[in-house]
């Protein structure tokens, strides 16, 4: 055989090596070690958790109005802290009443109570968008000398979505199921994470309507704690305002503080805790305070 043959055999035996070494899976990115934050957010994509230095979260002292739901999710926390049983969480109901802030003030009163009695808690946060990665997250922290509250703010699927079947496999009914170290909380509008009209639909197309409806539905039931969140009164309204300005240091007295309050409200077409914190931000920038 020539030289030129051989030459040639060789060059497309290189190029056959190339095509092979670009068809190779990349390297997965090693894990990072957990760092010493309380909080993160997981990033999907790269399949890391970003500390979260500093958490916008209201203490929980300041949420009023909610006493009762708030006094069963912290007590399930402190359950949970310390090692013994608790509940998956799903917090339903109207906007702006405090859904999200309860669970970022109830994870920071546990966590700052000292761990003499329970482990390093930690609060992590997933997308809506990422919830088909949720076992990967699981599988991670799984390992880690801590406990976590994996927490998804927003959560609800709609139509042909079927990203819902990776949470019910985690929550309950898995082969590797939720690790002992981990508790998922979510917050949404809709008790039952899926807009009436899809389950309506659902239950009218269907051979079997209540197999049909159960699938979907069921997925609500994996949380063992269901707590609702509803319009506030006008007096709770008012108890709001006046905690904040109280807590933040604004001088203003009751009865201009209740007009201005009422009238806030009215141009918003609502009362809740949001509505109220906004009002007060109102009032910190006219006396030249931060909020």
């Amino acid at each position: 055989m020539s030289d030129q043959s051989l030459g040639a055999i060789a060059a497309s035996l290189e190029r056959v090596a190339q095509a092979l070494e670009a068809m190779r899976p990349a390297a997965k990115a090693a894990v990072q070690p957990l760092g010493d934050a309380d909080a993160y957010h997981w990033d999907a994509a790269t399949g890391s958790l970003l500390a979260v230095p500093r958490v916008a979260r209201v203490p929980l002292p300041l949420l009023r109005g909610i006493e009762d739901v708030r006094d069963i999710l912290l007590q399930n926390t402190l359950q949970f802290a310390r090692g013994f049983g608790a509940n998956n969480a799903l917090l339903w109901g109207a906007r702006g009443m405090g859904k999200s802030s309860l669970v970022k003030a109830v994870h920071a009163h546990v966590a700052a109570t000292g761990r003499a009695g329970h482990k390093r808690l930690v609060l992590i946060e997933i997308a809506r968008e990422d919830i088909e990665s949720l076992p990967r997250l699981m599988r991670i922290i799984s390992a880690e000398d801590a406990r976590f509250i994996v927490f998804c703010d927003d959560l609800s699927f709609d139509k042909d979505e079927t990203s819902y079947k990776s949470l019910k496999t985690i929550l309950d009914g898995g082969l590797e199921g939720r690790p002992e170290n981990v508790l998922f909380y979510a917050t949404s509008n809709r008790r039952h994470l899926m807009p009436r009209e899809m389950v309506e639909n659902e239950r009218s197309t269907a051979i079997t309507p209540g197999e049909a409806v159960d699938e979907k539905v069921s997925l609500s039931d994996r949380f063992g704690l269901w707590l609702g969140f509803h319009n506030c009164d006008q007096p709770t309204y008012l108890a709001m305002v006046r905690g904040y300005c109280d807590a933040y240091g604004l001088a203003i007295d009751d009865e201009t503080l209740r007009t201005r309050a009422i009238e806030w409200a009215a141009t918003r077409g609502a009362r809740s805790g949001r509505v109220a914190i906004q009002f007060v931000r109102q009032l910190a920038g006219e006396q030249e305070k931060a909020v």
